[in-house]
């Protein structure tokens, strides 16, 4: 029986997985988005938040724990200098997994994940739009027309005191 047998095998042997996992973070920590399959992007983001996190605490015991699981010198200076700096004030909830198709070749549904806090499009702040009725739309249009008109009597006196010194 599988109690609490909870994350995926990946119809890999234990070594297997956990080397690919270790290189799948690695990558992920130095590209801050890679493209993968759902499943392993999931089985990914199960191991890759908690080192974030761990990350958080710049200490040599963190830095011994996520390396014992990275095995990069370089890549968990990165974590711990830049990514862990990002991500501060964040809760949790480090990755984002964007689905992206199937691939062609066996028809495995594809994904992108990637660090939430180095997406430069989904980072710009939208503008969100005010529901109006049509009253009020039309008051804001007056309003509107009325800044324009008094923009244009300023300029007018002024143009024609110019003509009158000529």
């Amino acid at each position: 029986m599988r109690h609490n047998k909870k994350f995926n095998h990946l119809g890999r042997t234990a070594s297997h997985r956990k080397a690919m996992l270790s290189n799948m973070a690695c990558s992920l920590i130095k590209h801050k988005r890679i493209t993968t399959t759902v499943a392993k992007a999931k089985a990914l983001k199960m191991y890759v938040e908690p080192l974030i996190t761990k990350s958080k605490e710049d200490s040599t015991h963190s830095r011994r724990t996520v390396f014992s699981y990275l095995k990069d010198k370089e890549v968990v200076a990165e974590l711990f200098r830049d990514v862990a700096e990002k991500v501060a004030n964040r809760p949790g909830g480090y990755t984002r997994i964007l689905k992206t198709g199937f691939r062609l070749g066996d028809a495995a549904q594809m994904c992108i994940i990637e660090l939430v806090d180095y997406n430069e499009n989904l980072l710009k702040e939208t503008v969100v739009k005010k529901k109006t009725t049509r009253r009020s739309t039309k008051k804001v249009v007056k309003a509107e027309e009325a800044v324009a008109v008094e923009e244009v009597k300023p300029e007018a006196p002024a143009a024609e005191e110019a003509k009158a010194e000529e």
